[in-house]
Formats: C-alpha cells, sequence, structure tokens
C-alpha cells in the first residue's frame, strides 16, 4: 500500500529527513516515534503529498505522489498535527465539504459524513461551530473528514492529541477497528499508545530511522522490558553518519 524511498529534505543547514525508506501493508497498524523535531511530521507530510522531497519518491498503491497526485490522494486519510479545521464551520459542515472537494455528492456524501461523524463520537457536538468547541472536538472533527471517504492509507498525526482518557480509548478502538483493511501510520508522543494500537514501530531521530521492529522487539532491547526505556535508549544514541549530516 505504500512505499517510501530514500526521501530527504532538508529546511537550510537542518536535515529533516535524511534518506528515510519503508514499506506499509494493509492489515499494519506502524507508530512512528521520535523526539520533537526528529522528523515525524516532515515524513508524514511529504507521504501525504503535502511537502515536496528534495530527493526520494512516495508510491501510494502504484501511484507516485509527486507525479500522480490527485490518484494517490484519492487513496490518503490524512490527520495533520493541530487538526486545522475551518472555525466557522460545523463539524458536520466540514465533513461534507471535505468530500465535496472530493467529487463526493448527494445521498453518498450525506451517508458517508454520518458514519464519519457517528464513528468519530461528535454526537451533538457535529452541529455547533467548530470555534465553540473544546481542543479534543476539534480533533474529533478532523479525523471525520479523514476518514469520511473510506481511505486504504491512514496518515495520523497526534490522533489523540488533547482527548480525555474516555476518548482516547474510543479513538485507538476506532484505529484497531479500521486497521484490517487498511494501512495506518500513527505519530505519537505517547509511548503508552504504541502497544495498545500498533504492530509496528519506527524510531526516528534527527531525520534517520534508529529502529524498525515490532512494539515487543523494541521493549525487548532493554533489561527492564519497558518500550520508554528503549526509546529513550534509542534516541540519546544517534549513529556518528547523523551526527556528521
Amino acid at each position: 500500500m505504500l512505499t517510501v524511498e530514500k526521501l530527504v529534505k532538508r529546511f537550510g543547514p537542518r536535515v529533516a529527513a535524511d534518506t528515510v525508506s519503508f514499506s506499509l501493508q494493509p492489515g499494519e497498524v506502524l507508530g512512528f516515534l521520535g523526539p520533537n523535531g526528529a522528523g515525524k511530521s516532515t515524513t508524514m507530510r511529504m507521504i501525504a503529498g503535502r511537502l515536496e522531497p528534495d530527493s526520494g519518491r512516495v508510491l501510494v498503491g502504484k501511484h507516485d505522489v509527486a507525479t500522480e497526485r490527485r490518484a494517490a490522494q484519492r487513496l490518503i486519510g490524512y490527520l495533520p498535527e493541530g487538526a486545522p479545521a475551518y472555525p466557522s464551520m460545523t463539524p458536520r459542515s466540514f465533513v461534507e465539504f471535505c468530500l465535496r472537494a472530493r467529487g463526493w455528492s448527494g445521498r453518498e456524501m450525506a451517508l458517508a459524513s454520518a458514519e464519519a461523524l457517528d464513528r468519530a463520537r461528535l454526537g451533538d457536538a457535529a452541529g455547533q461551530r467548530i470555534a465553540t468547541l473544546s481542543k479534543g472536538y476539534k480533533r474529533r472533527a478532523a479525523l471525520a473528514a479523514a476518514i469520511a471517504h473510506d481511505p486504504l492509507l491512514l496518515i495520523l498525526d497526534e490522533p489523540t492529541d488533547g482527548l480525555d482518557p474516555n476518548q482516547k480509548d474510543q479513538v485507538r478502538a476506532l484505529i484497531r477497528d479500521m486497521a484490517a483493511d487498511k494501512a495506518i501510520i500513527v505519530s505519537t508522543h505517547i509511548l503508552e499508545e504504541v502497544p495498545a494500537v500498533c504492530s509496528r514501530t519506527i524510531v526516528i531521530d534527527k531525520g534517520r530511522i534508529l529502529a524498525d521492529e515490532s512494539p515487543e522487539e523494541m521493549a525487548a532491547r532493554t533489561r527492564t522490558g519497558r518500550l520508554d526505556d528503549a526509546f529513550r535508549a534509542l534516541t540519546q544514541t544517534v549513529p556518528a553518519e547523523a551526527d556528521a549530516a
């Protein structure tokens, strides 16, 4: 479903992505981990076609995101960092706006919108202006827009940020439910979320992949068997090549 080949992105002297490569199959939920500034959001934006790489390529299905962007993006659902949405719209009108932009209309659009709003557990908030909603409900509105067209590849940047514990559990359950026939990337700083929803982890720091393995394999790197200890050890030991870059 997804092939990432040697992505490179620089912002001036800083290397945000340094020959990042991996692939993802339907049924996999990938936890994309790293400290702040590691290159997670930059890489996800390039995969979603929102940012041009300096070199390398991304294939979604058989479509090159650079040369067949519209075809590739039909297969992608993207929840960006910060969950941006139009504050004057309601979650319902925002989801319908996003579906219309993808060519949906009529009864098919109404049904898809209603299902997405229900799966994101918007409830009565679906009819309120987004500007009046809490951070958690704003994120739910953006999540509903990301999943409404039933994409085969989901890119979720901090999907549970700002949610209370019950809401986090609901979003995690939704991710597990969707994982059966989708490829999903989840960026998170909440390490407890990884074993709860992810079948695989990639750790990135200074733009380079440091590990690509299951959560259990990653945790087994340490004597404690704790994922947070393994993450800390990985991100505090940066390869010499990354320092040189």
